[in-house]
Order: C-alpha cells, then structure tokens, then sequence
C-alpha cells in the first residue's frame, strides 16, 4: 500500500524534517512521490513516477524550505494503475465555481460502482483518480441543483454520505482539501495517525517522529480547518480488515502492471 502525509496550520508551517523521514519509506513504497502545497488561491503539486529516494529533483526541493498552512504528500506503491506520472499522487480537480480540490489516497477501491463510468473520463488507471472525479462530479451536481456555491456546511454533509457509502468493504484512506479545509478519513484501524501541536495537525499513514502521534478516530469523516478539528462526519462502522481474499485480489491486480 502507500503512505500519506498532511499538514493543516494557522500559519505556514515548515514540514521539511517530516518530509524527509516521511520520503525515507520510499524503498517500500517505489513507485513514485507526489507533493502538494495548497491556499485558497493556487496549489503547487510536484510528483515523479520514480522512487522518492532516487528523485534528485525532491532532493534539492528539500534543500529549501518547503512552507505552507496546508500540505500534502504521498509515496506510492502500486496496486491499481501501471506506475506512470500520470497515475502518481496528488490528483487535482477544479469544480464548477473554480475551486480546486486536491486529493491523495492510501487503499484499495475493491467495488464501488459509482466509479466505474469514470475509467473512461481519468487521465491514469487508478482507483484514486476515480475518487476525485467522483466526489467533484457529485459536488458539481449539487451546485447546479442549488443554482450556487455550496456552503461548508453543505458540502461537508455532501462528502460524509458519499464517503459513508464508499469506504463499505473499500479501505479509504484519504486526505483531500480545497485550499482552505483539510478534510481526513480512515477506515482501517491503525493505518493513519495525527499530531497536535500549536494551531497545527500533522497527519501521517505511521508516526514521523518521537512525539505524542494518535491514531486518528476513524470510520467518519473529519474536516480541520487552521490546524483545529472543525467538524466530525457520521461514524458508518464500515472498518477495513485485510482479508486473505482481498490480498489474493490485489496480488493478482499487481501481477498485470
């Protein structure tokens, strides 16, 4: 599987020491590195379909400070989709009123239907991508119904029933933001943990340092927002457990790349 890591801050916030230890899993997870510093006004996202490790590229970048209030990054190991640029994390996607939505994954979508008309509208082969498209699609189509922007409140509600509906028998975990709201969900236990420090909340598939890491409260939808806790989605108790089935699928699915 992969790893994901997140940064939500008050204040910019220098992740650089945690993205170094975070990449250093990379000769585990070799299939490409991904990066994305985000506002409400843009989202630089970086990303190679090589290992992080090797990347010369993510080397000098790391030799700058790497600042912002939200972060995303995310090292991949391949189970759905050929190990290509294209099929690297993050994936981004603007919705109607031009807000960008930024999204990484860690898991495995075994049977959603919803997202099977997407594999002919994604640019890559994966699951992750289909994710994106879905949940803006959906976004979209709510906007439209309403005759405006969503407000928080109302995507939130939006989001937490499809992800209620999704993370059945799928493991989900997912950090996807708009530039302004980090929005955070697990379905497999201790598959993803956060930090708490002054107006900031790291976030990570294992502990990056000696401090005080948590597991995230899962099976719900979590949004932060500077850094805080916002709001709590709807606790559906579809937990993922690894099956000697769904290892069998995934072995076969890997096998074809």
């Amino acid at each position: 599987m992969c790893e994901i890591f997140g940064v939500s801050s008050q204040n910019d916030f220098t992740a650089n020491g945690y993205l170094r230890t975070f990449f250093s899993h990379s000769s585990h997870h070799p299939h490409g590195w991904g990066l994305a510093c985000l506002s409400r006004e843009s989202a630089l996202v970086e990303k190679e379909s090589i290992r992080a490790s090797d990347s010369n590229y993510l080397k000098e970048r790391l030799s700058q400070a790497v600042s912002a209030k939200l972060i995303l990054a995310h090292i991949r190991y391949a189970t759905i989709g050929n190990v290509e640029y294209k099929n690297c994390h993050p994936f981004t996607a603007r919705d109607n009123t031009g807000r960008r939505w930024t999204l990484i994954h860690n898991g495995t979508i075994f049977d959603y239907p919803p997202l099977n008309s997407y594999v002919q509208k994604q640019n890559g082969d994966t699951d992750s991508e289909r994710i994106i498209l879905y949940l803006i699609e959906r976004l979209n189509e709510a906007q439209n119904k309403k005759g405006a922007r969503l407000e928080f409140a109302e995507r939130f509600d939006l989001f937490d029933a499809i992800i209620c509906d999704m993370a059945k028998d799928n493991k989900l975990n997912l950090l996807f933001s708009d530039g302004k709201y980090l929005y955070a969900h697990t379905n497999c236990r201790g598959t993803l943990f956060y930090l708490t420090r002054e107006n900031t909340t790291l976030f990570a598939t294992v502990p990056l340092s000696e401090e005080a890491w948590q597991p995230l409260p899962f099976t719900r939808l979590l949004a932060f927002y500077k850094g805080k806790l916002f709001r709590t989605g709807t606790n559906h108790g579809h937990e993922y457990f690894e099956s000697e089935e769904s290892m069998k699928l995934l072995y076969r699915i890997f096998a074809n790349l």
